[in-house]
């Protein structure tokens, strides 16, 4: 089985079609938007094909070590931590996402937006709208949002369940040892407090 329905169950025989250099030279271009200017990028760019081919052989061969993440902080606006792969890896991110978005998307609620195909803000303004209209009674009552954020969310996340949750859809050995690389090479670290909530 592959990824010709996205509504099967069960997926099988996923991992070839995530390493193939087709897929991993497509997620590339996808990554590169943006970031052109950026000297981990060009430094990849220069050698674009042999790194892209090196990385497939070491899949394929299961050599393949995720490497470590850099910190650094940023305001968007408050404070935050972030954790940033190499360009090898974030590569290879964008490259099983465009395998598995055709497994897990139809899954998510209608009303998740970010980062989805043929959704994104434009879409969900509208949708925000719509609820609007209808929670209050067209514009007569008040309407109220919780906005919740999960403080430390990435470290918070249980390898082992998340591992488990992916084994339920897939059965590809091959794709599973990868996606435990992946997941693993984040040094999960309990948040000192679960929910950081706001409301507005």
């Amino acid at each position: 089985m592959g990824i010709s329905s996205s509504f099967m169950k069960i997926y099988e025989k996923l991992f070839n079609q995530i390493i193939d250099p087709a897929n991993l030279f497509v997620a590339w271009d996808i990554f590169k938007r943006g970031k052109g200017s950026k000297l981990d990028v060009q430094s990849f760019e220069k050698n674009l094909e042999q790194n892209i081919f090196t990385l497939a052989r070491q899949l394929q061969q299961k050599t393949y070590r995720h490497g470590p993440y850099t910190a650094f902080r940023i305001y968007d606006p408050k404070l935050r931590l972030v954790h940033k792969a190499t360009v090898r890896d974030r590569l290879l991110h964008h490259a099983i996402v465009r395998i598995l978005n055709y497994v897990y998307d139809p899954t998510f609620i209608s009303t998740s937006f970010s980062c989805r195909l043929g959704k994104g803000t434009h879409k969900g303004v509208r949708a925000v709208e719509k609820m609007l209209h209808a929670t209050s009674h067209n514009y007569t009552h008040p309407s109220y949002a919780l906005k919740c954020d999960i403080k430390k969310f990435f470290d918070s996340v249980d390898h082992s369940i998340l591992l488990s949750i992916l084994r339920r859809k897939i059965k590809d050995d091959d794709l599973l040892w990868l996606l435990k690389e992946v997941v693993e090479s984040y040094p999960r670290r309990a948040p000192d407090f679960p929910l950081s909530l706001s409301l507005s």
